[in-house]
């Protein structure tokens, strides 16, 4: 089942293994590669479910402006055809704003949430943030998705034994139709569901690394807005965490959701 049609698009979609589903949601301009390293110990004791979001990797490019709760309506179309319900949902970057827009439109479909390098919204609130938005956006406009990748592969991997994920940036990242990548950086800058988060009951989990684009404090003022929310920070890993610490995000990952689904439901006391 590579691809399966939506109202209005067609996503690439990959599954593996078998148990309870673990949806995993990839970042800007990449696609389910991105969890690569990652799926096959997850799916040795689940259902891994891992689409490319519309106009990313070998999903269809459909006209007209892109955004978070575009891209999650695709998403939970897509659990509704394959009959998910209750999922653990991981995401990193924007799969993990996908990730909270799913847990506060379609609640019932959430189980568990886990968070990386992300946040539940992407607004320029400061000068330093809207100059970096205001970069980001001119090169996409003069240097294209090439020019893009080969400014943020040092970024993501700037240790010397990380040329070959360096190389994987500009394979993957520089080659994106420009078109839609613009198209979606758009639709993700001053996207909010900050103001949502305190509706959120599921359990969540927020992964942050130690070399993310974002501070750890920022992380930490929303983990204190959420329920049922912890936070852990993988050590010695930039924002890509599934490609530079794999197993150290799996091992978290897979913890938290033994405890999740070890939780026993609560006894309601009769009246």
């Amino acid at each position: 089942m590579p691809m399966l049609p939506l109202d209005g698009v067609s996503l690439h979609c990959d599954t593996r293994g078998d148990g309870a589903p673990v949806l995993l949601l990839h970042g800007l301009g990449s696609s389910g590669r991105d969890w690569e390293l990652v799926t096959p110990r997850l799916a040795a004791g689940h259902r891994v479910i891992v689409p490319d979001a519309r106009g990313h990797g070998r999903s269809e490019t459909p006209s007209g402006p892109y955004g978070v709760p575009l891209f999650t309506r695709d998403i939970a179309a897509l659990c509704d055809a394959l009959g998910l319900t209750r999922v653990h949902v991981v995401g990193l970057s924007m799969g993990g704003m996908m990730g909270f827009q799913l847990a506060v439109d379609r609640p019932d479909l959430v189980r568990s949430l886990v968070i990386v390098n992300s946040g539940p919204e992407l607004k320029a609130r400061t000068l330093r943030r809207k100059f970096a938005f205001a970069l980001r956006l001119l090169v996409l406009r003069f240097l294209g998705p090439m020019g893009m990748a080969k400014m943020l592969a040092p970024r993501l991997f700037p240790k010397p034994e990380q040329a070959e994920l360096r190389q994987r940036v500009l394979d993957t990242l520089g080659h994106n139709d420009a078109d839609a990548y613009r198209r979606a950086t758009r639709g993700l800058l001053g996207w909010s569901v900050l103001e949502r988060v305190k509706d959120i009951a599921c359990p969540v989990l927020v992964l942050h690394s130690e070399r993310d684009y974002t501070p750890l404090s920022e992380k930490q003022a929303y983990v204190a807005l959420l329920r049922d929310a912890r936070l852990q920070v993988l050590s010695d890993s930039g924002h890509a965490a599934p490609l530079d610490q794999p197993e150290q995000l799996a091992e978290a990952v897979e913890g938290f959701l033994r405890e999740v689904e070890g939780a026993a439901p609560a006894t309601r006391l009769p009246a």
